[in-house]
């Protein structure tokens, strides 16, 4: 199979989908690798290393979707690449497609065969979801805290406080993967931590596991009762494959002091607060209701080493899988990737992402021209 790893062209998106250690193991088992020039670079791999693993340089970014059986990225096709995805190509990537109709609309005229990342699901995790979470979630409590400084705007609320005076006040919307790691680092910097959730047994493990930090069955009456005094709020909510839900709303948010700060993580799902719409590394924040918004869709991106080396850990033997066996062979192999097939055909086959744009809906396996898949 030809493997082909363009260059990543999101506003400041430094990651790449795979590291030359992967390509060197593709190319050992036999496959074709096109990487695109610098597409390494800004996670810091030049192209000499792609070329030492075996890979072969391609200058045009079109080049790499026009001659590639399977196209691995970060993150979804910009509307510039719509029109370079073609009918039977493998895309693995991250897609999000619940919190965008047209990219949605765009993968079913095109028949690519889409996996998204996101929705892989074994033993009720999401593997190759969970390293970027772990990373947005430590980074919400980095980045809050920098905008809660005066000269950001912020209140002027360190998080940790010092002698004599109390700690500034977290509040993580969500238990999951992303909120863990923003309430493990904040509660690391001294803050006052609470966590929202509505999974009890969830909320029993944090207590056991998180002795700094508090938890608080989620609801609209509890949030609104801490809204007030909270100085950094974290959107760490995810209904995989699904549209966040808006757990905030704009009269709630008007409950906020002037100069908070507010951290949606979900914002790439959609948001989890009314007023959030997402923001880029350029620009990555705007004042609503006197409230700082951190929206950025790709947050990890500003730490692309690292990321790029977390992904790959766990996207590389998915790769190989693929390559090795393609799309049905793949899915017989190792049945949970399958969770991750969201279009093929033309149909769209995540129940989540047809039900968020009411758009037909159909089962693997079970359509018109599909070949049947039994596990």
């Amino acid at each position: 199979m030809i493997v082909g790893v363009p260059k990543e062209i999101k506003a400041q998106e430094n990651r790449v989908g795979l590291l030359p250690s992967a390509i060197y193991q593709l190319v050992q088992r036999g496959h074709k690798v096109l990487a695109e020039k610098s597409a390494g670079v800004g996670a810091g791999y030049p192209d000499e290393e792609y070329v030492r693993a075996g890979a072969e340089l391609v200058n045009k970014h079109a080049e790499i979707f026009e001659r590639a059986d399977m196209v691995v990225k970060v993150k979804e096709p910009l509307p510039e690449e719509y029109g370079l995805l073609r009918e039977g190509q493998i895309l693995f990537t991250y897609l999000h497609l619940a919190a965008s109709k047209p990219l949605t609309e765009a993968l079913v005229k095109s028949r690519v065969t889409a996996i998204a990342y996101e929705t892989v699901e074994v033993n009720r995790r999401l593997p190759l979801l969970e390293p970027m979470s772990e990373i947005a979630g430590r980074m919400s409590i980095i980045v809050g805290g920098y905008f809660l400084a005066k000269h950001c705007g912020g209140k002027g609320v360190l998080l940790g406080g010092v002698p004599g005076v109390l700690p500034g006040k977290v509040i993580v919307i969500g238990g999951g993967t992303a909120g863990v790691n923003a309430a493990r680092m904040a509660t690391g910097l001294g803050a006052d931590v609470t966590i929202l959730e509505v999974d009890v047994e969830r909320m029993r493990f944090l207590d056991i596991t998180m002795h700094t930090a508090h938890t608080l069955y989620s609801s609209p009456a509890h949030v609104t009762e801490l809204l007030p005094s909270v100085d950094l709020l974290i959107g760490a909510v995810l209904v995989p494959g699904a549209k966040a839900p808006k757990l905030i709303s704009r009269d709630m948010l008007k409950l906020m002091k002037p100069g908070s700060v507010l951290v949606d993580i979900a914002i790439d799902q959609g948001g989890c607060v009314e007023t959030s719409h997402p923001t880029t590394h350029e620009k990555p924040t705007f004042v609503e209701e006197d409230v700082i918004h951190y929206c950025v869709a790709n947050m990890p991106a500003a730490y692309a080493r690292t990321a790029t080396q977390a992904l790959t850990n766990v996207t590389s033997r998915y790769v190989e899988l693929l390559a090795d066996h393609g799309v049905p062979g793949a899915f017989h192999r190792d049945p949970h990737l399958l969770g991750g097939l969201n279009l093929i055909d033309g149909h769209i086959t995540l129940k989540a992402v047809a039900e968020a744009h009411n758009l037909p809906f159909m089962d693997y396996g079970k359509g018109s021209g599909i070949p049947p898949l039994r596990l």
